[in-house]
């Protein structure tokens, strides 16, 4: 039966992404003049979160903490990173952002394709200029009032322990006077299936929208102490 159910899921899922992707890029067509910010295209990706969460019964997703966010506000978001499975939950919280994602996630069919359409960061592992261009990058979109968001591990962490928080986007965030939003992820590395396409038990993930931090005032200097601030505030959240 789970066999079954999991076949379903995946063709489910599939369509839904493909459905996704011809939205957008018609979207990106008709509104090219008129929607420079990707708003109208980014916000097709949450019902496409409701749509293929609500598709799968093994999971149970809880999210909290939304009125932690000000809708006026533009914001450095930081969140820690779990699985694949991060970037459907993520879309949960309604807020229009551009992720900083790594290169090879933009060539995976239909998803990937929607992430280049709307113009989110491109990272490039190991190329120094490419860190150096998704900083300008990031540092446009907050100066349009965009926020961006960062999985500060760098790479998806392999337990319940999460990885060290690089520097870039502490350092972005006093240089352009953002507050940072942290984001907590618990469970989501389950939800996707290990070593098998096919969906065994129920999965119980959460998405913990923490209050933010303000980073007003602060030196250059400081990025140290604000990465540890956040990382501990991150990391404190355990239910």
């Amino acid at each position: 039966m789970n066999a079954i159910i999991s076949v379903g899921i995946w063709l489910g899922s599939g369509f839904l992404t493909v459905l996704l992707f011809l939205e957008v890029f018609v979207l990106s067509i008709l509104f090219f003049p008129f929607d420079k910010m990707k708003k109208l295209t980014h916000a097709q990706c949450f019902w496409w979160s409701d749509a293929v969460i609500g598709l799968n019964p093994f999971w149970d997703l809880k999210v909290t903490g939304l009125d932690n966010i000000d809708r006026n506000r533009t914001y450095v978001i930081i969140a820690n990173h779990q699985s694949l499975a991060d970037i459907v939950v993520l879309y949960q919280t309604k807020m229009q952002f551009k992720w900083v994602a790594k290169a090879s996630l933009f060539k995976v069919p239909f998803i990937g394709w929607c992430l280049g359409l709307i113009r989110h960061i491109k990272l490039l592992r190991g190329d120094f200029s490419s860190i150096k261009e998704i900083y300008r990058q990031a540092s446009r979109w907050l100066q349009k009032d965009m926020s961006v968001l960062f999985f500060p591990e760098g790479t998806r962490s392999s337990n319940d322990q999460m990885n060290e928080f690089q520097n870039g986007a502490f350092k972005l965030a006093i240089k352009e006077k953002r507050p940072i939003l942290p984001i907590r992820l618990i469970g989501t590395r389950d939800a996707i299936p290990k070593g098998s396409w096919i969906f065994k038990g129920r999965v119980s993930a959460k998405l913990i929208v923490l209050p933010a931090v303000e980073t007003e005032g602060l030196k250059p200097e400081n990025f140290a102490s604000l990465r540890d601030e956040v990382r501990s505030r991150i990391e404190s959240v355990t239910c």
